[in-house]
């Protein structure tokens, strides 16, 4: 696989406050947060967290996602700076040399690793570890430049939060747990071609496979349709099998409504006000989704 080339863009030394941003940039914060919240909504649905558990487990995951998001700003350089949207990310732009962001991501998925292995439980190390290289060597390096299925096989990577959750409480896995794990799943694929939709014009720029790009936007916003029916089928699973109750079905009744309803609504009217209403409302959704979980077990 070849290597993609450094962007022809140098910029000036910069100063320390611009380096230490770069840095914390690369890890993806914002992306981060969510990723975050479930994975902490799940060690609370799993039981009763001491805090210094919780903060281990945090840590431990975002320096791996962290990792993976270095990783990502590494490989995906040529394409960043071929766009309007990165163009400005640190390696894109020739702030951060491609070497240094690359050996800076490895060294945070190994601390992660350490940090989890060590202080939480050997099965979240490993799963968390899955995470980083599900999302560095099967996102990033393979499936994202050759597949417009990228984001559905590689969305696995990102649904892998709430199962270092629930392994940092339990030392396990169970039906619980794997249902959290598909439902972050077929949220991933709505919730990412609503925002490519938006991006459609860069992707094919910078040659890269989205859905939009590959099979139009018509056929994307039919698959984001189908996507949330099965997401809201698959979010009534955890309350079939008794793990939750009147709180969370409520919940995920009415969230799952508003998302089909936005989702159909971006079919008939295919315009960018319905993509980014959908784009913005899925991340609520699955915030809310998490919270309603953690309510109905500790209410």
């Amino acid at each position: 696989m070849s290597q993609p080339a450094a962007p022809a863009i140098r910029a000036a030394a910069p100063g320390l406050r611009q380096v230490v941003s770069d840095y914390i940039e690369m890890t993806k914060p914002k992306v981060q947060s969510l990723l975050l919240f479930t994975t902490v909504s799940a060690m609370f649905i799993a039981g009763e967290p001491s805090f210094s558990l919780v903060l281990l487990t945090c840590v431990g995951g975002y320096l791996s996602a962290g990792g993976a998001g270095a990783v990502n700003h590494w490989y995906d350089r040529d394409i960043d700076a071929s766009m309007k949207r990165t163009a400005d990310r640190p390696v894109a732009s020739g702030r951060v040399a491609p070497r240094a962001a690359l050996a800076y991501g490895i060294v945070l998925g190994t601390l992660a690793f350490a940090v989890l292995a060590i202080g939480v439980n050997p099965l979240a190390a490993a799963l968390s570890l899955s995470g980083f290289l599900g999302y560095t060597l099967v996102y990033t390096l393979w499936l994202k430049r050759s597949t417009p299925q990228n984001i559905v096989i590689g969305g696995a990577a990102g649904a892998v939060p709430p199962l270092v959750g629930w392994a940092a409480v339990t030392g396990g896995l169970g039906w619980t747990a794997l249902y959290l794990f598909a439902i972050v799943f077929y949220w991933t694929p709505p919730h990412f071609w609503a925002l490519s939709l938006l991006m459609k014009d860069d992707y094919a720029k910078a040659g890269v496979p989205m859905l939009p790009v590959v099979r139009g936007e018509r056929e994307t916003r039919r698959q984001i349709l189908l996507y949330s029916l099965l997401l809201y089928a698959v979010t009534q699973l955890p309350f079939c099998a008794g793990g939750f109750g009147g709180i969370y079905l409520a919940a995920s009744v009415t969230l799952g409504a508003v998302f089909i309803g936005g989702a159909w609504r971006l079919y008939r009217r295919a315009d960018r006000r319905a993509a980014l209403w959908l784009y913005l409302y899925s991340l609520a959704y699955l915030a809310l989704l998490f919270a309603a979980m953690v309510a109905d077990v500790k209410l």
